[in-house]
């Protein structure tokens, strides 16, 4: 039968030339399927890379998955480009590639740039559009600001198919426009500054989360189309909230349609199975030194950024990328050329990554790497020898901070520094504080049931570890149903147990986190400085046998100043902290409040005095809470009128 396929490109010498050198950074423009007109008739272009296939032809339910009929041209300049023109193609158009490698293997591949995906274990790919009329432009405009490191930045992390389902079907997803509708009053109303949403991109099996990608430029299509997703990032941008993507650049899984052996060879993957398989996931791993798969891979970070308007990328298990024996024992994996276990070609594309989205979107983005290792310079300039990230997730705080609320009240004084070891190095990088999914999962417990003691004490611990982290220097984030201390583990085939909100002391710790981020957004002190050493002061960080810390928070101006009390003792304290002659304090928050649900114990400033012995110094003493968190400001005048701030019903 005669090839129905006419000749066509969107490839000009310079684009070929930069993808073979890794520096193109907006192949989603050139390579998968794309509505054209050739000689006044209407189809589709297509172009895939497949340097070492025979042949390469589309299939669909256009021409019955035959592979013989419809033959895509390999490009004259070695590229390993394969393209051509269909005509009469349009939207929703099913397709694959059949891919004939050198060993005459058949395979059949999905589009690697497609952006839509069939929602099934061997999806096809879709013909489909990003266009969008968006409606964003004012955020867009001015999100620099508000995704500055000089701004609050408080995440809501939530996974789109365990939020909320479908009420009257539980087992249905609900669409992203559906979810728009429920989602931006509520963020709104908690007054978090950012949402990040799990993985977006289109992944075959649920029990992955999303982190197993296969279709790297498609909204998951289990949500609906890419224009539903663009109608809630849109709406939330609207609406004075940002929007942070998961993105997976460190694996993908084996699926036959996907990209591992895509033409028949380690194409994406690299060929070393010590670089190229990851033990832990079973999944395959990016050669990061392979040109074509740079271009591929940080193409892909524009496209988020670029087409569907988003704020950030969090960039998932970074470690693994960086370390080359990250869960390999001893010969199962083969030093760098200096020696050392460090990933050159991996650190070099995280360089090449964050220099390009830096270089594009500027300051107004910002580039988030989950890390858990203490690799250096990671939120440096790559100029000075960084990694040149944004931000670093601070794992290390919360792993001692957690350990810390699991201890018996007796032993607290024992592990004291548990929750003074972050200032040792918390400059050395930009940090976000994470509570994240993976830290109420696989029988690790929800975060309330990681607190010590009876129901009580544990809410009232959790409420006391808010504040301190809401006080302490970094961003902040938040996994969905922590804020209303969800009691059972995260379980990704249901909905969160909205249901406990109608018990006080769930709906209380819910109204604390909502004060804790006002707060945050409101006093100057608690952001200005959150990545300066200038922000923060320790006034008592060695009181074991209280476990009673103290701690200032300075904003900018000279007079923003917040005082943090954390009384993790059982007991109610009067308290004596020596504080700058000439101020005046007063108690601006108490976790332990009654609307919080807590024991309702005013933490009232007991005494002012100074004392004239032969320091010049003074003192105030206030009544601590059992189990809580107390904010103090300083006043910035004698006539400033002493009050509590109200919780907003």
């Amino acid at each position: 039968m005669m090839n129905s396929v006419k000749t066509y490109t969107l490839f000009t010498d310079h684009d070929v030339y930069l993808f073979k050198e890794g520096g193109h950074y907006k192949l989603y423009g050139k390579f998968g399927a794309h509505s054209v007109e050739k000689e006044g008739v209407k189809g589709v272009y297509f172009s895939v890379w497949a340097p070492n296939a025979k042949k390469v032809s589309v299939i669909g339910n256009f021409n019955n998955w035959n592979h013989k009929d419809h033959i895509l041209f390999p490009r004259w300049d070695g590229s390993g480009i394969w393209e051509g023109f269909i005509e009469d193609l349009t939207w929703g158009t099913l397709y694959k590639y059949a891919v004939e490698t050198a060993r005459g293997e058949f395979l059949e591949k999905s589009d690697p740039y497609a952006l839509s995906w069939e929602q099934n274990i061997q999806a096809a790919s879709l013909v489909s559009t990003t266009w969008y009329e968006w409606n964003d432009k004012e955020w867009m405009e001015s999100r620099g600001a508000k995704n500055s490191l000089d701004a609050p930045i408080s995440v809501y992390e939530l996974h789109l198919g365990s939020w909320l389902r479908d009420e009257k079907d539980p087992d249905r997803f609900l669409n992203y426009r559906d979810i728009a509708k429920k989602l931006i009053p509520y963020i709104k109303e908690m007054e978090f500054t950012h949402v990040e949403f799990m993985p977006v991109m289109e992944y075959p099996y649920d029990p992955s989360w999303g982190y197993q990608i296969t279709g790297f430029y498609a909204a998951t299509s289990r949500f609906g189309s890419p224009q539903d997703l663009m109608f809630l990032i849109d709406e939330l941008h609207q609406n004075n909230i940002g929007v942070i993507l998961d993105w997976v650049p460190s694996h993908f899984p084996g699926d036959a349609n996907g990209l591992y052996r895509f033409d028949g060879s380690h194409l994406y993957e690299h060929e070393d199975p010590r670089k190229g398989f990851h033990p832990d996931w079973k999944s395959h791993i990016f050669n990061y030194g392979r040109n074509e798969v740079k271009s591929f891979l940080i193409s892909n970070a524009m496209f988020w950024l670029d087409r569907y308007h988003a704020d950030g990328l969090r960039v998932d298990a970074v470690t693994s990328m960086l370390h080359l024996d990250y869960s390999r024992n001893e010969g199962e994996w083969e030093p760098n050329i200096y020696g050392e276990n460090v990933n050159l070609e991996a650190k070099a594309f995280l360089q090449e990554f964050n220099t390009a989205v830096y270089k594009q979107f500027g300051n107004s983005i910002m580039t988030i790497a989950e890390e858990s290792s203490d690799f250096p310079m990671l939120t440096k300039p790559v100029h000075d020898g960084g990694v040149g990230f944004g931000m670093k997730w601070m794992m290390g705080w919360m792993h001692d901070t957690l350990d810390y609320f699991k201890e018996d009240f007796a032993n607290r004084k024992f592990q004291h520094h548990k929750l003074t070891f972050a200032s040792m190095y918390m400059y050395n990088e930009n940090y976000m504080m994470p509570l994240s999914h993976d830290e109420v999962v696989h029988g690790k417990a929800s975060l309330i049931y990681k607190m010590k003691g009876d129901e009580w004490q544990k809410f009232a611990n959790l409420r006391t570890l808010y504040v301190y982290m809401y006080t302490h220097p970094g961003a902040k984030l938040l996994f969905m149903g922590d804020e209303f201390g969800q009691t059972s583990e995260w379980n990704f085939t249901q909905s969160l147990d909205w249901h406990l909100l109608k018990y006080p002391v769930h709906k209380g710790l819910q109204d604390l986190v909502k004060e804790l981020n006002h707060l945050y957004r409101t006093e100057p002190a608690l952001y200005e400085n959150q990545f300066d050493k200038n922000g923060f002061e320790w006034i008592e960080a060695d009181d074991l046998e209280n476990s009673v810390y103290v701690y200032l928070r300075k904003g900018k101006k000279r007079d923003d100043i917040l005082m943090t009390v954390l009384n993790l003792a059982p007991k109610v304290i009067d308290y004596k902290i020596k504080v700058s002659t000439g101020t005046h304090w007063e108690v601006i928050f108490n976790s332990d409040h009654k609307e919080y649900s807590g024991s309702g114990v005013e933490a009232d400033l007991l005494e002012e005095k100074d004392d004239h012995g032969t320091e010049h110094e003074k003192f105030i003493t206030i009544k601590l809470p059992p189990l809580a968190g107390v904010i103090l400001r300083q006043k910035k005048d004698k006539k400033y009128k002493l009050h509590r701030i109200k919780h907003r019903r």
